[in-house]
Formats: structure tokens, sequence, C-alpha cells
């Protein structure tokens, strides 16, 4: 490998990358094998509850009656009775419900599909889950189409356990899995930070004859990078070309998120400069990803330098490149050009928000410049930015370094005021600005403040 430090750029010679597909593609077998005893039979509750409850006739209830002999409301939809039920519904008030559609769901089976589509863009896993037990039970076949439908409602409203239990138990009623079953299920473990059994499902795909496709990958590189997997991301993103799937924009995007949490500024940059190469445009995404990794990476330079080209590229400055720049600047003890940043977010139609703010003032603190921090704090109040803790922390840190122990008192009892409540960050930074100023009956004052303000003091 060779390396260009001043360009981010990390090359492999020719000769190196037949070796490099091998190793990796046998280093990620080997690794999903490993995992794949880790993916839990789940469903199996659910499958025992619907089956105590069937009927050996399989004959419906009463249509209309419910347990305590309230009729239901046949001209009410069913989709809005379900949704009446809320986030936590009783299975029992689901079968209810069903109950009543029940024929013209065995007629036509897409009215349930449009049901269960509904539910999952609601973001209603467990009703979706009750609607498909209480279609088994009036024996009213599930296809691939209903259980995807429940999948994407489980991946929707973060229930990674309940979309695993649906994808294991449909070949036991009769129900293949299909591509579309394995993105969904990938991407509520991704969601639901399961970046094991999101690898799990991706290597049980080809035995269950399922071939991944883009989707499923780009779900599973997601998952890798919520879960700090840099290495495994860009070692699956290098395998999408081997197995004939070719990466786009969220594939690379992914991975140098990954690469950014994962403080890997070279091999962010190395995957920037060569989505053209791939015929990929990168967009705002992709750029805010390589500015945020060199931000971590305490590149200042090279941030400001991928911020200053997002124009001549044609991808629109937003506040998340923004943010990640002024950070960069932050962390490099370049105040002045964090300030110089924020002030020239309008000038290209970004307007600065809490964040922006947040970070320029934490930039102010670090080059001691509490003046500036305080009236960065102000400017948020005109600008109808609202201000959280992060913000007065900053500032109050800002004072502290700068022995403006008044200041810092006076900012810590005004929190209480705007319906903010210190924080144990809050107090230490107001304790070391009492200490620095010689206030050492300040200081003890503070400390024992801290427990009748329900704030639990530290080390």
């Amino acid at each position: 490998q060779k390396e260009k430090t001043d360009r981010g750029e990390m090359l492999l010679e020719p000769t190196v990358c037949g070796h490099w597909n091998s190793l990796c593609a046998s280093f990620l077998h080997r690794l999903c094998r490993r995992l794949a005893g880790s993916l839990p039979r789940l469903g199996q509750q659910q499958e025992q509850q619907s089956r105590a409850r069937r009927r050996a006739s399989c004959s419906p209830r009463e249509v209309g009656n419910s347990s305590d002999g309230r009729k239901l409301d046949l001209n009410s939809p069913i989709l809005q009775q379900l949704l009446d039920l809320g986030r936590t519904p009783g299975e029992d008030e689901v079968y209810e419900i069903i109950s009543v559609g029940v024929d013209a769901w065995r007629k036509n089976p897409r009215h349930a599909t449009l049901v269960l589509s509904s539910l999952a863009r609601h973001q209603l896993p467990r009703t979706a889950t009750y609607v498909l037990s209480s279609m088994r039970a009036k024996c009213v076949e599930a296809n691939v189409y209903h259980y995807n439908a429940a999948i994407s409602a489980c991946e929707k409203g973060r229930q990674w356990q309940l979309a695993l239990g649906l994808l294991s138990s449909m070949p036991t009623m009769g129900v293949i899995p299909d591509k579309l079953s394995y993105s969904a299920a990938i991407s509520a473990c991704e969601k639901g930070g399961q970046w094991q059994l999101a690898l799990t499902l991706l290597s049980r795909m080809p035995d269950a004859r399922v071939v991944p496709d883009q989707i499923t990958y780009n779900a599973a590189i997601s998952a890798l990078e919520k879960g700090g997997q840099w290495q495994l991301a860009l070692v699956l993103l290098r395998l999408m070309s081997d197995m004939n799937v070719f990466p786009n924009e969220i594939s690379y995007n992914a991975a140098a998120s990954a690469c950014e949490k994962g403080g890997q500024w070279q091999s962010a940059l190395g995957l920037l400069s060569s989505m053209p190469d791939m015929r990929l445009i990168p967009n705002e995404i992709s750029y805010s990803a390589a500015i945020s990794a060199c931000e971590k990476g305490g590149r200042w330079q090279l941030a400001l330098s991928l911020l200053s080209s997002m124009p001549d590229n044609k991808v629109i400055l937003d506040k998340v490149s923004y943010s990640a720049a002024i950070s960069a600047c932050e962390k490099g003890g370049q105040w002045q050009m964090a300030l110089r940043l924020l002030s020239s977010m309008p000038d290209n139609k970004v307007i600065p928000d809490k964040i922006n703010f947040n970070a320029a003032i934490s930039a102010c603190e670090k080059g001691e410049q509490w003046q500036l921090a305080l009236s960065l704090l102000s400017r948020m109040g005109t600008m109808t930015i609202v201000q959280d803790k992060v913000s007065y922390n900053a500032a109050i840190s800002a004072c502290e370094k700068c022995g403006q122990w008044q200041l810092a008192l006076s900012l810590l009892s005004t929190m209480p005021d705007v319906q903010m409540m210190p924080n144990a960050i809050s107090y230490s930074a107001a304790i070391s600005a009492c200490s620095q100023g010689g206030q050492w009956h300040l200081s003890l004052s503070l400390l024992s403040t801290m427990t009748s303000a329900k704030v639990l003091p530290n080390v």
C-alpha cells in the first residue's frame, strides 16, 4: 500500500488487489458463519399463541360481535379502527376488528396488503404483527407481500426482534422470503444497532436461494456504520462488485460515514475521490462525511478545502457540512476561521442553526475568547435560535478559562430561567471558574447545591 497523506488517498497496487479481494471474501465468510448461530429463533412465542387460538375447523367467530356482545361498527373502515387502537393494542382487539372484513380479505388478499402497508407507514409494528396472527387464525392466507409489509412496519417502528420473528416464521407458514423480506429485516437490525445479526441475515441469503441486491448490501453497510465497524463496511463495499452488485451513492456514503465514525479520514477521502471513477456523483452527504472524518482526524485544512470545493463540484452547501467544518476549526484551535465560516453561511443561503452556533461557541471557548462566546450566545436569542445546555456549558467554560467567575455564575443562575436545568458539566465549569478566581467558598457552595438541584456530583 502506498499512502498519500497530503491528499488523503490510499492506493492499492494492481498485484495486491486480487489477493485483497480473496482475503476480504474469506474473512467476511468466516465471520458471517461464526455469527450465523447468533440469530435467535424469534417468533416461536407468537406462533404458539396463534396456534393455541386456532380452532380445528378454522371456523370464524360470529362476525360483528365482540366477546362482551358489543356490536362493531360495520361501516367503519378496518384501517381506521386499527389506527385508533394506538401503539399498544391488544391482540384480542385486533382480532375483533379483522373479523369484520375477513371475507373480503379472502376474496382479495390485496386489501390486507394495503392495510399492512398503511400500518407500516404509521410505524405500528405490534398492530401489524397481530394482524398477521389474526389472519392465520381466521384461515386467511398470508403471502410474501403481507409478511414484507409487516416486517417493514417493524423496521420503521424500530422493533428488530419482531422483524426477525416474522422472518423466521415465514418458512414454517409456507411463505418463501424474498429480497424485500431480508432487506427490511436487515434494516430493522441496522436501526436497532444489531450489526452482527444484520451480517448473519446477509450470510443466510444464499442458502435460502435469495440473491442479495443493492438495497440489501446498503442496509448491511449502514448497520456496520452504526456499529462502528468501518473495516467490515469497506470489505462489504468491495465485495459488492465481486458479487456483480454495483454500489451506488448510498453505499459509498454509508461506508464513508463508517470511516468517519472510526476516525479514518484517509479512507473517507479515498472513498470520496473514487466515486467519480465509479460514475457516481458525490452529494452533500458524501462531503459532510468526509469533512467530519477530517474534523475527527484533526485535519482542519483538509476540511476547509473540501467545504470550499463543494460549490465548484455543484454540491449544495448545507448546515451539516458547515457544522463539521466549524468543529474541525474548533479542534484545530482556529477560532477566527470558525467565526468566519459561521458569518459566511447566510451569504451561501444557509441559515445557521443551534449546532452551528454551538460549534462556534466551543471554538471561542478553546481560544479563550469569552467575549465572543457570550456574544454568540446572545445572538442565538436574537435570531430565535433556542439555546441548549451545550450552548450554555461552552459559554460557561469560556468564562472559566479566562477567570471570569462572576459571569460563569451568572450564566449558571440564568439557566433555570430559560427552562434549562444545569447538568454536571455546567456545575464543573462554574466550580472551576470559582477555583481560578480564588473563590473557594463559592466552589464549596456550588458543590453542596448540586444535590438539591438533583445533579449527581462526579469525581
